[in-house]
């Protein structure tokens, strides 16, 4: 490997909520560990996968849901940083994370090392509304969205628009405490619509976006790293093939394409608007009219990120370790044709992406290698972690998460 990572400075999974069976923090973990980095990690029992792994040092068990006051949870990363006990680079896994660090970074500058993003950057772009304004100043082509302030709003929507529309939480940590939505759901009737609003509140936090039809759009995802000049140290591009609950959550199956036109797209964005840190991009190609559409800003390391890895052997989390402890970051071509499979949804996913039509033509015919989220040949107890956890809970919020998809699509 072209590069030698200081192994000297741990790295800290960062994860706020109740959300054991999380792939890209395991993946994390292996990624600096695999390289001798000191892994530590937040988890809400001592019986999580991520708390499985032969790479990391030490679990901090610390159940927290994301309501917290903001004050409390970085009193309680600076007690971590303290029990470490040397300076450690943050890996935030969730928006909640990635934004709390963001708007403490000085509090927390005394014990860890973070991208120097701007105080409130992350918030705006973890933000559905604030993505959308950002997207329309900065001329990136996103869906056409409304943002109601009240259910009377809601019902002037529902007389104008065209069905079926996309209902989305609008703000990260609203979603953890007044959902008004299990995820991004499909609507597909104006009674529909009215009939889930009626739950949403006196000030529903949602935004209604236009659909893009699935068999006229396909959809891509852009990870990357970018420094203090937002320049990327990182960066590559693949296309979704299946994600769980359909066509709507995380990505169960994904090749690595590359797209130079989207690689541009993400990083005269990122200059623009001048974010430093990891990013996870959603998008939608929509065939209708040739653009690329902006659904979702993550501010943060993406659950899929070990999908991408160039020629050097960097991936997002090792670029940023490398560039926070001052080494230079190696370049490289990324790992075409290469595949990411989430063995835990990927089968509910092939069966529902068989009856829907939906196709990826950008998809390769054949895998160039494989990139399992879960089961590794030199860290094989995570993957049985997860078995043991998945199948009565893990089952059941599979289902969960399809009826609430369902639902709304079925009301058209």
């Amino acid at each position: 490997m072209p590069f030698e990572p200081d192994r000297e400075v741990p790295g800290l999974i960062v994860k706020f909520g109740d959300y054991p069976l999380h792939h890209g923090g395991v993946g994390a973990i292996r990624s600096l560990g695999r390289l001798g980095v000191p892994m530590y990690a937040i988890t809400e029992d001592r019986y999580t996968p991520a708390a499985a792994s032969r790479y990391l040092e030490k679990a901090f068990v610390w159940p927290t849901t994301g309501t917290e006051e903001p004050g409390r949870l970085v009193e309680g990363l600076l007690r971590i940083g303290r029990r470490i006990g040397r300076p450690a680079v943050l890996v935030p896994t969730d928006e909640e994370a990635a934004v709390l660090i963001a708007e403490h970074r000085v509090a927390l500058g005394a014990r860890f090392l973070v991208p120097p993003v701007e105080r409130g950057l992350p918030r705006r772009l973890a933000s559905k509304q604030g993505l959308h304004e950002l997207c329309v100043e900065h001329g990136i082509p996103s869906p056409t969205a409304a943002f109601p302030q009240s259910y009377d709003d809601i019902v002037a929507f529902a007389d104008k628009a065209r069905f079926p529309v996309v209902a989305k939480n609008r703000e990260a940590f609203v979603r953890r405490t007044q959902p008004a939505v299990n995820g991004t759901t499909r609507i597909g009737t104006r009674e529909g619509l009215l009939a889930l609003a009626r739950d949403w509140g006196e000030q529903p936090a949602v935004i209604l976006q236009e659909y893009l039809p699935r068999e006229e759009a396909e959809d891509w995802i852009v990870h990357a790293y970018f420094d203090a000049d937002s320049t990327p140290l990182a960066m590559f591009t693949g296309v979704k093939v299946r994600s769980w609950p359909p066509h709507a959550g995380m990505t169960a199956n994904a090749y690595v394409v590359d797209n130079p036109e989207l690689a541009d797209l993400a990083a005269r964005f990122i200059k623009q608007i001048g974010f430093t840190g990891i990013i996870d991009l959603d998008l939608r190609f929509d065939r209708r009219d040739g653009l690329y559409k902006l659904l979702d800003f993550n501010p943060r390391m993406g659950a899929q990120f070990r999908l991408f890895e160039n020629e050097s052997g960097v991936d997002v989390v090792r670029a940023m370790h490398l560039d926070l402890t001052g080494r230079s970051v190696p370049e490289g071509e990324q790992r075409a044709g290469h595949r990411y499979i989430v063995e835990n949804i990927d089968l509910p996913a092939l069966l529902a992406y068989r009856r829907s039509g939906y196709t990826t033509p950008h998809a390769p015919g054949r895998a160039s290698g494989t990139e399992l989220a879960w089961f590794a040949g030199d860290d094989p107890l995570p993957f049985l972690t997860m078995l043991a956890r998945f199948v009565r809970p893990g089952a059941k919020h599979l289902y969960q998460l399809w009826r609430t998809n369902h639902r709304g699509a079925a009301t058209h």
